[in-house]
């Protein structure tokens, strides 16, 4: 899959975001809901899929039902930020599911990170023993996320 972003026309978009709202939906529903056939949609979608527009489709969790309702966010300093280093932490963050989201930053600091865990017990033992373990780490800063005001999924692409 390429890094360039590809043409969507008012039928792609009007696909990606009914599917966004609901990915079970099938082919004959969602080609009533944008206005094609159901031949014409169905060959977007897998264009769609096969373009890497469509990465996947999965069931969405609540985090607070399954009792990982603690949420920090993470900044994180490396002692060195050279290429070698860069890709031995990116290659570590990927692998521990705790970690919901990682991104490199351009500021005071290298990464942030969306930790979820169950509760301050069980992130203080995750900062210990995970996160100041991955490679090149230097010192972090916790952020405790007290309320969700928004969390979404990419749903409007208009």
């Amino acid at each position: 899959m390429e890094n360039d972003r590809i043409g969507l026309d008012r039928f792609d978009r009007a696909i990606l975001s009914e599917l966004a709202r609901d990915g079970r939906m099938s082919v004959t529903d969602l080609a009533s809901r944008i206005g094609l056939s159901k031949s014409p949609t169905q060959a977007r979608l897998r264009k769609l899929e096969k373009d890497g527009v469509i990465l996947g489709y999965r069931a969405m969790l609540d985090p607070i039902r399954l009792g990982m309702d603690h949420v920090a966010f993470v900044e994180v300093r490396l002692t060195d930020t050279r290429e070698g280093a860069l890709s031995a932490f990116n290659q570590a963050v990927v692998k521990v599911p705790e970690i919901e989201q990682a991104h490199m930053i351009a500021g005071n600091f290298d990464y942030l990170l969306k930790v979820r865990t169950r509760d301050m017990t069980d992130y203080r033992q995750f900062l210990g023993e995970t996160i100041s373990q991955l490679p090149y780490v230097a010192s972090t800063s916790t952020y405790v996320a007290m309320e969700a005001v928004k969390e979404a999924v990419l749903a409007d692409v208009t």
